[in-house]
C-alpha cells in the first residue's frame, strides 16, 4: 500500500495550485514598429483607433514540492496576496538615517490593469503592442518578482471563453 499523505515520500510530490484573478481592461491591437497600413492587415477591426475591452480572466499557477508537514505547496492565502498585494517600502530621510515607510499595498495585476486602457495607463504597453500574449509576459515578470525562486510555473489568461494564452517563462 502507498504512503499516507504525512508519509515519508511526500516531500518528493510535486503539485500544482492555480488562484484566479479577473480584471476588465480596454486597449488597441497596434505595433509602433508596423505602418498604419500594415497594422491593419495584421489586426483588423482590433485595431480600431477607439480600441475595444476585455473581461479577462488570469490563471496564476505555482509548482512546488508538497510540504510534508502542511501538505501544501504554498498556503493558497499567501498566494492571493502575492498575486494582489506587492508590499512598496520607500524611505524617508532623517537625520541620522534612512526610515523604511509602508505604502498603501500596491496591487500587482489590479490596481494597474483593472478598468484601464492598457495602452494609456500601463507604461510597458507604450512600447509593446497590449496583445493578451505580452499582457501574459507583464504580468508574468511582475509576478516573477513577488514569488519565491522557481515557484510560478504558468500565466494563463481567457481573453474570451473561446481565446486563451498561455505563457511560461519561456
Amino acid at each position: 500500500m502507498g504512503d499516507s499523505a504525512t508519509g515519508p515520500n511526500v516531500a518528493e510530490r510535486v503539485g500544482y495550485i492555480t488562484r484566479v484573478q479577473s480584471f476588465s481592461a480596454c486597449h488597441r491591437l497596434h505595433s509602433i514598429h508596423l505602418s498604419d497600413e500594415e497594422n491593419k492587415k495584421v489586426f483588423g477591426k482590433c485595431n480600431n483607433p477607439n480600441g475595444h475591452g476585455h473581461n479577462y480572466k488570469v490563471e496564476v499557477t505555482v509548482r512546488g514540492k508538497i510540504d510534508g508537514k502542511t501538505g501544501m505547496v504554498m498556503n493558497l492565502t499567501d498566494l492571493k496576496k502575492h498575486i494582489e498585494t506587492a508590499l512598496l517600502f520607500p524611505c524617508t530621510i532623517s537625520k541620522t538615517r534612512l526610515i523604511p515607510v509602508l505604502l498603501s499595498p500596491q496591487k500587482v495585476i489590479m490596481a494597474p490593469l483593472d478598468h484601464k486602457n492598457l495602452d494609456k495607463d500601463v507604461p510597458y504597453f507604450a512600447t509593446v503592442a497590449s496583445t493578451t500574449e505580452n499582457l501574459a509576459v507583464y504580468i508574468w515578470d511582475n509576478m516573477v518578482k513577488e514569488l519565491p525562486k522557481n515557484l510560478l510555473h504558468e500565466i494563463k489568461i481567457y481573453e474570451t471563453d473561446n481565446n486563451i494564452v498561455v505563457y511560461r517563462g519561456e
